[in-house]
């Protein structure tokens, strides 16, 4: 590698060893243990520039880094100069157009709360913890995506620094190739310094959850599966199997209990969700939160972790769950399982819809979405955790569809995520904009010529 002169950088570049070095290398999943070469902490576009340049000049790979989601599905960081964007989490909102414009590493928690009060949403996932850039590169799913389609089809432009060092804004009109791989190839062509998406108005929602015992599960997830044919676009439901630890930021109605959730968000009227949700309002839930609700309620609807913490996690698109899959998904989230978190995500309808002008993750097959996750402390609990995941692989594996990209979180060949014509255009584009492979993404995209 070759020296350079850190401290005569305008933008903060630290080396193994100083001030800050472990804090801007950790991730939200704290298995991870990243060791680049070299971290750049950029404030704007300018200082991302001289950060690209830098690493140039090093012999450095780049590899960016905004809020830590999703970074176990990077290989590895060796030879690399992590560029960590944490600093750049500006917002504008245009209410009127229904447009937004944030940096690189704003978080959906950023931006929400303002569009809330405007009765507005982004279509974000199921946290708010989560950055935009990335989740929207990736594809982006969440309570809204039946209704209105992947983020990826909201987003409007994206600007960036390309492997060159060069600044460049891609959007329909302007690098149109670029443009198309950036919506579902993720960050493998270059820095992004900013984002722009569009919005959607919710003037009424309901929300809310019916929690049953952890032993209903199966009895839960049967009558749940059966009513998915009979659920129009605007109702979005989960069946989530949670154990919620006994730690005091857990609240006191469930903490350190199990409870098999029913989670619905509805674009439209409590009393019509709850007609759609009857059968399983019959099933006489011990807690209902079901109710009209304000956009920024779907933020926290899915009761997903906050803070980090060391997780492993396994994902399956299915197009249906028979009664026996649903039985074994049952016994591996249940009582005494490995498995912290278990989800089942009704999908279909917009996520099937290719929109004029999409990018290259515009759908998703599948009607069924599911994620799971435990929580290793130890070496025993790690192969608790990892006959679960196993497990649960095994149940899903003869129906599996696909996968969403952005919840397999380890390395793969990136390539299982797309057909053939998408894989060859993304790797054509990746060859016009970063021909000697300098930009690392977290699901890597070679150049069409590094790779046969």
């Amino acid at each position: 590698m070759t020296t350079i002169d850190t401290a005569a950088a305008a933008c903060t570049v630290l080396s193994p060893g100083d001030d800050g070095w472990d804090e801007a290398r950790a991730t939200f999943n704290l298995l991870d243990d990243q060791r680049p070469e070299l971290i750049a902490l950029p404030r704007d576009a300018g200082q991302v520039v001289e950060a690209v340049a830098l690493a140039r000049r090093a012999g450095l790979r780049v590899a960016a880094q905004g809020t830590g989601h999703g970074a176990s599905s990077r290989d590895t960081l060796a030879g690399a100069m992590l560029v960590n964007t944490s600093r750049m989490t500006e917002v504008e909102i245009d209410h009127a157009e229904r447009r937004v414009r944030v940096g690189a590493a704003a978080r959906w928690q950023h931006v929400a709360p303002m569009l809330s009060e405007l009765g507005l949403a982004g279509l974000h996932g199921s946290s708010l913890d989560v950055g935009i850039a990335g989740y929207s590169m990736g594809g982006g799913i969440g309570w809204l995506t039946r209704r209105h389609g992947l983020q990826a089809n909201a987003v409007r432009a994206i600007e960036l620094v390309t492997a060159e060092g060069e600044p460049v804004r891609a959007d329909a009109d302007h690098h149109a190739d670029l443009f198309w791989a950036l919506r579902g190839g993720g960050g493998n062509f270059g820095i992004v310094t900013a984002i722009e998406f569009e919005v959607v108005a919710l003037p009424e929602l309901a929300a809310g959850s019916f929690f049953f015992p952890i032993e209903r599960a199966s009895e839960v997830l049967r009558t749940w599966t059966r009513l998915l044919p009979s659920f129009p676009e605007e109702l979005t439901t989960w069946v989530s199997l949670i154990h919620f630890p006994p730690t005091p930021d857990v609240p006191d109605v469930v903490r350190g209990q199990s409870f098999a959730i029913v989670m619905a968000a509805h674009l439209g009227r409590e009393s019509e969700a709850r007609r759609l949700l009857h059968p399983l309002e019959e099933l006489a839930p011990v807690m209902d939160t079901l109710g009209p609700q304000e956009p920024i309620a779907l933020g926290t609807l899915a009761m997903d972790p906050e803070s980090p913490l060391p997780y492993r996690s396994t994902t399956a698109l299915v197009d249906e769950l028979p009664d026996e899959a649903a039985d074994a998904i049952a016994g591996l989230g249940g009582a005494g399982g490995a498995l912290a978190m278990l989800q089942v995500r009704h999908i279909g309808g917009a996520f099937g819809r290719r929109p004029e002008g999409a990018g290259a993750r515009a759908t998703l097959p599948g009607e069924i979405l599911v994620f799971a996750l435990g929580v290793p402390m130890d070496a025993e609990s790690d192969a608790a955790v990892g006959r679960g995941l196993d497990g649960l692989d095994a149940v899903l594996g003869p129906l599996a569809v696909g996968e969403y990209p952005n919840l397999v979180e380890h390395p793969v060949d990136a390539s299982r995520f797309f057909d053939e014509a998408t894989w060859a255009r993304l790797r054509d584009v990746k060859s016009t904009w970063d021909p000697a492979d300098l930009v690392r993404g977290n699901h890597h995209v070679p150049a069409a010529a590094s790779a046969g």
